[in-house]
């Protein structure tokens, strides 16, 4: 049986999730809204991912026997002043949700949780792929500037991301 404070964790995290796609729903908003689709559609299919983690997360804690309570979800910003500030937020918010992953870990290792300490490995190794792809979005933001056309570019290359 799941301990209520690995409970309580997880369903916190759950919302931290949905969230995050909402956040990211926000972000493509903002990019379909400054005629750049492919920045767009990178955000949703991250919004999608996002929704699929708190599912993941869902229905590990009625695996585990727990319940979910889901929080409230706040409104996310819905304006930046240009692509690199949102794509700057996407990474910071990564980073937070690393941050919110490690402290479940601990958790579950304090209540001697091994099933969460193994579930929660999947969600450690995606965040590291997560951060690792929104600060390379950054970094070539940065190196572009302003350029119009490399602002083209790129956002012909982030509209090939597939689904994941």
């Amino acid at each position: 049986m799941i301990s209520e404070r690995v409970v309580k964790a997880l369903n916190e995290q759950i919302g931290k999730e949905v969230f995050s796609s909402y956040l990211y729903l926000s972000m493509a908003s903002y990019f379909d809204s400054i005629d750049l689709p492919g920045f767009a559609k990178w955000m949703k299919v991250q919004a999608s991912e996002e929704l699929g983690h708190a599912k993941k997360i869902y229905e590990f804690v009625y695996d585990r026997g727990g319940r979910v309570e889901l929080p409230a979800i706040e409104k996310p910003k819905c304006e930046w002043e240009f692509p690199l500030r949102a794509f700057e937020d996407a990474y910071e918010h990564e980073v937070f949700i690393t941050k919110s992953i490690h402290s479940i870990l601990d958790i579950a290792r304090e209540e001697k949780d091994y099933a969460t300490n193994e579930f929660l490995q999947w969600f450690v190794k995606e965040q590291v792929e997560e951060e690792l792809q929104v600060e390379l979005i950054v970094k070539n933001l940065k190196r572009l500037g302003d350029s119009p056309v490399a602002i083209y570019m790129l956002d012909k290359e982030l509209g090939s991301r597939g689904a994941d």
